[in-house]
């Protein structure tokens, strides 16, 4: 048995970052990570010269963000991409009605401007929703308040239900109708040319990380944890847990005694969601040209209705399209194969012969992985976004919760896992910590040999 002053469960942004902040403080910490691999649900993809990230992708608002300065720090290169969560325009999108005609500039202001007054409404709407109120709940009652013909209309339905599914992965009919009260960006979104995995290693550098560590038992009581893994136990005064969700609420991971009604509460208000990557990388740019994104209306872009070009990345031609909620639970069974061609035949209904195949498919399966169960928590209704707290609320000093899910303001966002990752490392240690602090040296004697 190992003695430790932290146990860190999960080798991701949140956990690392715990980890690092307890390490230079002094502190004897062990990370241990079921996979063999550091990095949790930032993960990227090299090969042949193609660089795509399989997870986590963007900085989304780069405003007063501190995983902003963390990654400057760090020396990581990144390029402007603003996605604007989903937004209607302000960035160039080639937008194609249902007859597959793309629409006219006049045609997508008009649009445009029937997003934002819907938003509007949207929000009276929110504000006023009952306990247990769902997103598509939220949008009925909207537009029977706007009154607007039914194509009008059925336009800005589909839109918005494409923005749940694509912001949270998830029908707009299955999650709350605050669900995406933090769909805002403050300032330029970001990517990263080398991948957003390099964060992952630059903070655990010096730690000590157990790689191939499945934790399925955390003994805990007011005087301290036990951590149990099939390498053995660990002994901590805390522990600090990061794994998603999905693995909490599966039951691969037990606590003894059982959570507090509380937490347990709290937690069963989120769900993981069904996303997934498709990136198709093609011998020559066949699309629009000077745009950012293309976007599907009407019953032909049910599934497949936005492209983001990736050309000007790594200067190779390149799309990007989600799986998402729907469309993601339809196709978990099929190969690769079938999904690149249920894409393509999507983008022959816009380019007709000029589609070419491409070269190069990368099809992520979030969905499957025991270690993470999909690819970040939405609120189911019924929950409320203070749940996202409550998550992080220590037990008795010793439990210690950390992730995506546990940050209220911007969660599902790597943002979200640094700050709580941040925030763990100061309750346990009682003192503000500061960001900047990271990329230094861990000291000597705690250096993983």
């Amino acid at each position: 048995m190992e003695i430790f002053d932290t146990v860190v469960i999960g080798a991701g942004v949140s956990g690392l970052t715990a980890a690092r902040l307890l390490a230079q403080s002094g502190q004897s910490v062990v990370v241990l990570e079921a996979r063999d691999r550091i990095g949790g649900r930032t993960v990227t993809a090299r090969s042949d010269g193609f660089i795509a990230d399989r997870g986590a992708s963007w900085i989304h608002g780069i405003d007063g963000n501190p995983l902003t300065e963390v990654v400057a720090a760090f020396g990581m290169p990144t390029v402007e991409f603003t996605v604007g969560s989903y937004q209607p325009d302000g960035r160039p999108i080639a937008y194609y009605g249902p007859t597959g005609r793309r629409l006219s500039d006049e045609d997508v202001a008009r649009f445009a401007d029937d997003i934002r007054d819907f938003d509007r409404h949207l929000a009276v709407s929110i504000a006023a929703a009952e306990l247990g109120s769902s997103y598509e709940d939220a949008i009925t009652v909207t537009l029977a308040t706007l009154g607007w013909d039914a194509d009008r209309a059925e336009r800005v339905r589909e839109f918005v239900r494409h923005r749940s599914e694509e912001q949270y992965g998830v029908e707009a009919r299955l999650l709350d109708a605050h669900g995406l009260d933090d769909d805002t960006v403050e300032g330029d979104e970001v990517i990263f040319p080398d991948g957003f995995d390099r964060l992952a290693e630059h903070l655990a550098m010096g730690l000590d990380v157990r790689l191939e560590h499945v934790v399925t038992r955390v003994a805990w009581s007011g005087d301290g944890v036990t951590v149990g893994c099939g390498q053995g136990e660990f002994t901590a005064n805390r522990v600090v847990v990061t794994v998603p969700i999905g693995v909490v609420q599966s039951g691969d991971l037990s606590f003894d005694p059982a959570l507090p009604e509380w937490l347990a509460g709290a937690i069963d208000g989120f769900e993981m969601n069904n996303f997934e990557k498709v990136f198709l990388r093609f011998p020559t740019r066949f699309w629009d040209t000077d745009v950012y994104a293309i976007r599907q209306q009407g019953e032909a872009g049910t599934w497949w209705h936005s492209w983001y070009d990736l050309t000007d990345l790594h200067g190779v031609p390149t799309l990007l399209t989600f799986a998402a909620g729907p469309s993601a639970i339809e196709t978990r069974g099929w190969d690769d194969a079938r999904i690149a061609e249920s894409v393509l035949q999507a983008l022959r209904g816009l380019y007709g012969e000029r589609v070419e195949r491409p070269d190069r498919v990368l099809i992520t399966d979030w969905q499957n992985d025991p270690y993470s169960r999909g690819s970040y928590a939405y609120m189911k209704p019924g929950s409320s976004p203070e749940d996202h707290d409550l998550l992080a609320t220590p037990v008795d000093g010793v439990l210690h919760f950390a992730g995506e899910a546990t940050w209220t303001e911007d969660p599902a966002t790597v943002t979200a896992a640094l700050r709580s990752g941040h925030r763990a490392a100061q309750n346990i240690l009682g003192r503000e910590l500061s960001f900047a602090g990271l990329p230094d040296t861990l000291p000597t004697k705690l250096t993983a040999s």
